[in-house]
């Protein structure tokens, strides 16, 4: 059931994103040019934007619910689980998860950082600890889906709570508010630049979320196996991932403030040191990974009880993609590290077009042909192969950007 729900989940970061990353961007570029006044209306404009969009996204969600289960592939044995999972996740759940992670991304942009990762680290951890609890101790038996569906949306609850409340507090001290009437006085320009960052945003995670469901389909052809076998790889994957993805985010106020600001020196010292920290960070990931493969993928599942047949094939699958798999993380980083440089400065144009060549030109097309010729192995070699080629472009769209330079984007 969390498996085919979890396109919907990361819907929940794709629309967060619209505003936060949208909204939070601005703001830090707001205030490297002074305007104070016009950062607050634009982080109202985002909060409320965020509301009503994870509104509209519950509702739609809970009107073609079962159809869109069915299309990411719930079979008649598993629809009932992943119904009970997204009504209570996504349907009621929606609200707390997309505001909670835009008040994130707006507190780390006005220099809340360790706000914002209270919140959201405090969430997780929270969702860790109840999980278990609401499985097996407070849901009857055969309910474990619904108990942890229940302790994903409490958790996500929870976190709200303690972020609005910190950022209320930090709006005493930061050019940020949750005022309705701020929120209707926020410029044109400023409304068009939070799309103009935003959309990119959120167009990048529904094209992973659609990359996704390609290598679901493609591995699901082969056999249930290899389907498991990569399941547990884009799992082992996110830990990597959410740690380069932190390291941007981290850097991104920084870019966007001097930029504004003027100080194009600073800001390329700040880019280049983020970008030779997540390259050695990436180095890392492949030695543990190459080492450790197996050992990774039997995290995710146990060998010793059931069917320890087919669980043996599955780890062996998982481990050999994984070491395949891996090789791409110093470029994945780099994709990374340039759309969020891109999205510092304001360049949604940039960001938009990255988004679509690098999954739509390279990697999506380079599973198929690769599959084709290779089976499953190709399979997984077309995420090094297309996020290689994705990087170049990256980089490329970057220092023509920087070459550029021009004014700063918040003054446009």
């Amino acid at each position: 059931a969390t498996t085919i729900t979890l396109t919907m989940v990361m819907m929940n970061v794709a629309l967060s994103n619209l505003f936060g990353v949208g909204g939070g961007s601005l703001v830090a570029r707001l205030m490297g040019a002074g305007r104070a006044d016009e950062a607050k209306r634009a982080s109202a404009f985002s909060v409320y934007g965020a509301v009503g969009i994870a509104l509209l996204y519950s509702l739609l969600i809970g009107l073609f619910l079962d159809p869109v289960l069915r299309f990411l592939g719930a079979s008649d044995a598993t629809i009932g689980y992943a119904r009970g999972y997204a009504r209570i996740v996504i349907v009621i759940g929606s609200l707390p998860s997309i505001l909670s992670l835009t008040l994130a991304h707006l507190l780390r942009n006005a220099g809340f950082s360790s706000k914002a990762s209270i919140g959201l680290s405090g969430g997780g951890i929270l969702n860790v600890a109840l999980d278990p609890l609401f499985m097996f101790a407070i849901m009857p038996r055969g309910q474990e889906v619904v108990g942890a569906a229940v302790a994903t949306a409490l958790s996500n609850a929870i976190a709200c709570g303690y972020l609005l409340y910190a950022y209320r507090k930090a709006s005493k001290e930061a050019p940020l508010s949750m005022r309705p009437g701020e929120a209707r006085r926020a410029e044109r320009e400023s409304v068009r630049a939070v799309f103009s960052v935003g959309v990119p945003s959120a167009v990048l995670t529904g094209l992973f979320d659609v990359a996704s469901i390609c290598v679901n389909i493609i591995a699901a052809a082969h056999n249930d196996l290899v389907l498991a076998g990569m399941g547990i790889v884009v799992k082992v994957e996110r830990i990597p991932n959410a740690i380069n993805v932190g390291l941007c985010q981290g850097m991104l106020p920084i870019v966007a403030y001097n930029y504004a600001s003027g100080d194009h020196e600073r800001m390329k010292k700040v880019i280049n040191a983020a970008r030779k920290t997540g390259l050695l960070i990436a180095a890392l990931c492949i030695l543990l990974f190459e080492v450790f493969a197996g050992q990774a993928a039997r995290l995710f599942l146990s060998t010793s009880a059931g069917d320890v047949e087919s669980a043996l094939l599955t780890v062996g699958y998982a481990a050999l993609f994984l070491r395949i798999r891996c090789a791409a993380s110093p470029v994945q980083f780099i994709n990374y590290h340039t759309s969020f440089c891109l999205q510092a400065m304001g360049n949604g144009k940039g960001t938009l077009l990255h988004a679509f060549v690098r999954e739509l030109v390279f990697y999506i097309p380079f599973m198929f042909i690769l599959d084709r010729l290779f089976g499953e192995t190709g399979l997984a070699a077309a995420l090094p192969v297309g996020e290689a080629c994705g990087a170049a472009f990256a980089l490329w769209l970057l220092h023509n950007w920087l070459k550029k330079k021009g004014r700063p984007a918040a003054a446009r």
